[in-house]
């Protein structure tokens, strides 16, 4: 009940404000370990759903995606309120304000969001601190690796390097992002002949930095083209591996058949995604014939969505709206919803489901 006011209240506020505003409380609350303990007790989860991928355990697939903590200011809360693992950046080099505000919107009838933040990010230094003060977490943490605005494309190479040699101790995966609409040019990345070198460099610094232990996933648009997902799929299954994984995918820059508002650029997330992301996620999975993880990302609102992305591929599923729309009760009730989806159609595991429906 006073969760749903809240919700309701903060719906009536300026999205970036209520955003900061959760952020800021859910921040205060990692200072708390025992008042976490008694607003988030730990719940059992079926076995079933349990996954080893990486050398990482998932107590369940969902975990949340890279956009709501970029800076790592409340792993411990987030830690314990139910995602099985969580993902925080994106991380720039240096500190970055972002794109001029208004710059995020949020659209209650549609359950979406649009947003052209343009990555602000607190720098990696001011990350790798909080992320040393958080200590280390009960379930996996992702790094979002990005690129500052006013570097070159030519040079985005040494932005990446340089978050991945700074935060590499304390991930346990990391993840390229070169697919938001927001930072210009920045999904030119994705072109497999600027997006080989950019790999091979990330891997070499793993090497060098004994850090080659570490999931290294590219984070995908979901607006790509049937031959640039052949292209990634290749890529996935060439040797020596340049990468471990996938996160299909980001906000996307198309609209909805009647879309109520086009005045408003930038990315759209949100249940609008839904679709879109469930197809790339497919496409990406038979052209790589699940030759790596994939992490589907985009319009999850349920145990449902989350299937859905499954089915068509999806080892593990982050969602971001649909938490803002779903609060706590989501995340408690997710499991044994899934749980239930999977003996409803007769599978006896999480692994045995993925990919079923792009055969």
């Amino acid at each position: 009940m006073i969760e749903t006011l809240l919700r309701r209240v903060l719906f009536q506020t300026d999205p970036e404000r209520a955003h900061e505003w959760t952020l800021h409380n859910l921040e205060v609350l990692a200072r708390m370990p025992r008042t976490r303990s008694h607003l988030w007790p730990a719940r059992p989860i079926d076995p079933m759903l349990q996954q080893e991928i990486w050398g990482l355990r998932f107590h369940h697939p969902l975990g949340l995606a890279a956009g709501f903590d970029k800076d790592a200011r409340a792993l411990p809360t987030l830690s314990a309120m139910g995602f099985a693992f969580v993902e925080i950046g994106t991380v720039t080099p240096r500190a970055q304000p972002g794109n001029p505000q208004p710059r995020l919107f949020r659209y209650p009838h549609e359950k979406a969001v649009i947003n052209r933040l343009g990555f602000p990010s607190a720098g990696m230094e001011q990350v790798a601190e909080n992320l040393r003060r958080a200590g280390s977490q009960s379930i996996p943490v992702g790094i979002n690796l990005g690129k500052n605005k006013d570097t070159p494309m030519e040079d985005a190479a040494q932005d990446y390097a340089a978050v991945l040699r700074c935060l590499a101790p304390y991930a346990d995966y990391l993840v390229v992002n070169v697919s938001s609409p927001n930072t210009p040019g920045l999904r030119r990345l994705q072109q497999l002949e600027v997006l080989r070198p950019l790999l091979q460099q990330l891997r070499a610094l793993q090497q060098q930095n004994n850090a080659d232990h570490l999931p290294l996933l590219l984070k995908i648009a979901p607006d790509l083209e049937g031959e640039e997902v052949v292209a990634l799929g290749e890529l996935a299954q060439a040797k020596p591996g340049l990468l471990d994984g996938f996160i299909a995918g980001n906000t996307t820059l198309s609209r909805p058949a009647g879309w109520p508002h086009p005045q408003e650029s930038g990315g759209l997330s949100g249940a609008p995604l839904r679709d879109l992301s469930t197809r790339i996620v497919s496409e990406l999975f038979r052209a790589s014939a699940g030759a790596l993880p994939i992490i589907g990302v985009g319009g999850i609102f349920s145990a449902a969505d989350a299937y859905a992305k499954i089915l068509a591929g999806a080892s593990l599923v982050q969602l971001y709206s649909g938490w803002i729309w779903g609060g706590s009760a989501l995340l408690r009730d997710f499991p044994e919803q899934l749980a239930n989806l999977l003996r409803r159609d007769g599978f006896t595991d999480l692994g045995a489901a993925i990919g079923q429906g792009s055969a």
